[in-house]
C-alpha cells in the first residue's frame, strides 16, 4: 500500500519504479544503501571512535571523565584555549569586514577589471595554509626583507594572525560574493524615489539580506583558524594553540586519549557555529522574489574610486605575500646569495619526502576528484530524483551535512582511532593511499554535495517520469540525459576536489605513511628540518599545479559542453 500522504506525482513515480525491472530497483535502492554504508564508514564510525576513545575509562585509552576534568582544569589547557580563542576571534574580526568590502566592490560597484581582482583574491585557495606563513618568514623574520617593521619578530601572535588572515580571506569572500550577488533592483528604486540616502539604502536593504552570510563567514573563518596548525607550527614560535597540542599529543607523544579530548574540544565551536547558522537560515526571510529585477549599479566616481583603492591594496598585499614565497623558492641562499636557481626544486628525498610526496599528491588529487565526483553526484541524484525510501533519504541527508560541522583535524583524529584498531577488519587501510582518498572525499563532501543538489534541483522531475513511461532504465537515463545536462556542476566538483586534495594537510597529517606522504605534509617536514627554501619550493609547486589544473579544466570544459550540451546553443532565427 502506498502512503496516501505522498503527493500524486510521487505516488505515480513510486508505482512506475515498482513495476520497473530489477535493474532500476537495484540502481535506486542498492545505490542508496551503498552510499549510506560508505558515509557510515567514512564519517559516522570515525567520529564515534573519537568519543569512545575520549570517554573510555581505560587510562591507556582516554581516561574517561576523570582525565577530561583534569585536562579542562589544567592551567596549560586554559592557556592554550585562551590563545586559540584570541587568535581565531582576531582573525575573524579582521577578515570578515575586509572580505565584505571586497565582495561589495565586485558586486555593487563599477570598478574596472573585476575578473582580475577576483582571480587574485582567490589565489590562496590554491596553496596550502603554510605558504603564507613561509612568505611571512622571508618578509618579516629574523633575516626578512622588512624585518624593521616589527619591534620583535614575526613569530608569535601576530605572525599567526597575519598568516591566517591571508589563508581564510578567500573562504569568507566566496560566501559574501554569493550573498551580495542577489539583489532586487526594485527595492533600490523604491528607496531612491523616497529620497533615501546610499547609506540608508544599504542599512535597510543590503545589510538585512546579507547579514546571515556575514555570520556564516565569521563562523567559517573562526573554525578554520582554531583548527588549523599549518600556520601556527611555522610562525607560532612559543605561542602555542590547541591544534598544535592535538598534533603533538597524537604524533609526538602517542597520547591518543589526550588527542581525542582536545579533538572533542575543537569540535564544539564548529558544532555551535553550524547550529546557529542553520537556525539563522530558517529565520532568514527571502529577499528575492520570482519577479525580481537584476540590480545594476550606477556609475559613481567617488564610490568606485574609493572601492578600487581598497581592492588594489588588498590584492597587492596578497600578491606580495604569494610572490615572496615564489621568489624565495628560487633564491640560492637567503639572504646572502640572492641569485636565482632551481636548487630548492631538486628535492632531497631524505628531507620531507621530495618528489615522491608530490607524485602522491597528484595521485590523491586525481583519485579524489574522479571517484569523489562520481560518488557524490550519483548519491545526490538518487536522493533528489528518486522516491520511495524516505528513511534512507533522511539518513543520507543528515550524513552528507556532517562534514560541514567537523573540522579536518578532528576528522583525521577519528580516522586514527577507528582505522588503527587492530581488531578492525579495515585496519589494513591505515597508512594507505586508499584511506587518504576516502578521508579527503569525506572531508570535502558537503560543499560538493550542495553543488550537485543545486544543479539537480533545477531539472524538472518530468525527465525521470518520461524515462519511466518509455521504459528506459533509470541508470541509462542518468548517464545519457542527467549527467550531460549537469556537466558544468560535475566539472566544478572535480575542480574543487582536486584543488582541495592538493592543499589538504589537517586531516591527512595523521594518516600518511613513508610511502604515502603528501606534498603538503612534506612542506611541514622540510620546514621542521630547517629547509625553508625547499618548503617554499614545494608550496609554490602545489600552487602552480592547482592553478594549472583549474585552468586546464576550464579550457577543456568548453569543448565538452559544446558536444554534450548542444541544446544550450541558440538556434538561428528564420
Amino acid at each position: 500500500m502506498l502512503d496516501v500522504n505522498i503527493p500524486v506525482g510521487d505516488r505515480v513515480q513510486v508505482r512506475r519504479i515498482e513495476r520497473s525491472g530489477w535493474a532500476d530497483r537495484l540502481f535506486v535502492f542498492g545505490g542508496k544503501v551503498l552510499f549510506l554504508a560508505v558515509l557510515a564508514m567514512a564519517l559516522l564510525l570515525p567520529l564515534l571512535a573519537i568519543f569512545w576513545r575520549g570517554f573510555s575509562n581505560d587510562m591507556g585509552q582516554g581516561g574517561g571523565l576523570a582525565a577530561a576534568r583534569q585536562l579542562l582544569a589544567s592551567e596549560h589547557f586554559h592557556w592554550l584555549l585562551g590563545n586559540s580563542l584570541r587568535v581565531s576571534l582576531t582573525v575573524a574580526i579582521i577578515v570578515v569586514p575586509l572580505a565584505y568590502v571586497f565582495a561589495y566592490a565586485l558586486q555593487r560597484t563599477l570598478i574596472p577589471a573585476k575578473g582580475l581582482w577576483r582571480a587574485i583574491s582567490l589565489l590562496p585557495l590554491l596553496a596550502p595554509s603554510m605558504l603564507p606563513a613561509i612568505a611571512l618568514i622571508y618578509l618579516f623574520g629574523n633575516q626578512g626583507l622588512l624585518r624593521g617593521l616589527f619591534a620583535d619578530n614575526i613569530y608569535g601572535f601576530w605572525g599567526i594572525v597575519i598568516g591566517e588572515v591571508i589563508y581564510t580571506f578567500p573562504h569568507a569572500l566566496m560566501i559574501l560574493l554569493s550573498a551580495l550577488s542577489l539583489s532586487d533592483a526594485r527595492l533600490f528604486d523604491a528607496a531612491s524615489s523616497m529620497g533615501a540616502s546610499a547609506w540608508r539604502s544599504f542599512y535597510s536593504i543590503t545589510w538585512p539580506a546579507s547579514r546571515q552570510a556575514v555570520f556564516a563567514a565569521f563562523c567559517l573563518v573562526f573554525t578554520l583558524t582554531i583548527t588549523d596548525f599549518g600556520v601556527p607550527v611555522i610562525v607560532g614560535g612559543d605561542y602555542q594553540v590547541l591544534a598544535i597540542e592535538a598534533y603533538k599529543a597524537v604524533v609526538g607523544q602517542q597520547q591518543f586519549g589526550r588527542g581525542a579530548l582536545i579533538g572533542m574540544v575543537l569540535l564544539v565551536p564548529a558544532l555551535i557555529s553550524f547550529s546557529m547558522d542553520a537556525w539563522l537560515r530558517r529565520r532568514q526571510r527571502s529577499f528575492m522574489s520570482g519577479r525580481a529585477q537584476v540590480f545594476t549599479p550606477q556609475p559613481s566616481t567617488w564610490r568606485d574610486g574609493g572601492y578600487l583603492v581598497i581592492v588594489v591594496l588588498i590584492c597587492t598585499a596578497l600578491l606580495a605575500v604569494l610572490g615572496m614565497a615564489v621568489f624565495s623558492s628560487l633564491v640560492k641562499f637567503w639572504p646572502y646569495n640572492l641569485s636565482l636557481s632551481l636548487k630548492h626544486y631538486l628535492f632531497n628525498e631524505n628531507a620531507g619526502g621530495g618528489w615522491l610526496a608530490y607524485r602522491n599528491s597528484l595521485v590523491l588529487a586525481s583519485c579524489s576528484a574522479v571517484i569523489g565526483s562520481a560518488l557524490i553526484f550519483t548519491g545526490a541524484y538518487l536522493m533528489e530524483k528518486t522516491r520511495g525510501q524516505a528513511g534512507l533519504d533522511l539518513a543520507l541527508r543528515i550524513l552528507t551535512f556532517i562534514p560541514m560541522a567537523v573540522p579536518g583535524l578532528v576528522l583525521g583524529l577519528g580516522y586514527v582511532f577507528f582505522f588503527n584498531l587492530p581488531d578492525n577488519p579495515l585496519h589494513s587501510l591505515y597508512g594507505s593511499m586508499a584511506l587518504l582518498v576516502i578521508c579527503t572525499i569525506a572531508h570535502y563532501l558537503t560543499t560538493a554535495h550542495m553543488t550537485a543538489t543545486t544543479a539537480l534541483r533545477q531539472l524538472d522531475t518530468e525527465f525521470e517520469a518520461a524515462a519511466l513511461s518509455l521504459k528506459v532504465p533509470l541508470h541509462r537515463h542518468y548517464l545519457r540525459v542527467t549527467l550531460p545536462i549537469c556537466l558544468p556542476a560535475v566539472l566544478d566538483i572535480v575542480r574543487y576536489l582536486f584543488v582541495s586534495a592538493m592543499t589538504t594537510v589537517s586531516a591527512a597529517i595523521f594518516l600518511y605513511s613513508p610511502d604515502s606522504i603528501l606534498a603538503a605534509v612534506a612542506v611541514l617536514n622540510m620546514d621542521d628540518a630547517g629547509n625553508v627554501g625547499g618548503a617554499a619550493a614545494m608550496s609554490t609547486l602545489i600552487l602552480f599545479t592547482s592553478a594549472a589544473v583549474s585552468l586546464l579544466l576550464a579550457w577543456t570544459s568548453r569543448g565538452l559542453l559544446r558536444r554534450s550540451q548542444a541544446w544550450r546553443q541558440s538556434t538561428p532565427s528564420h
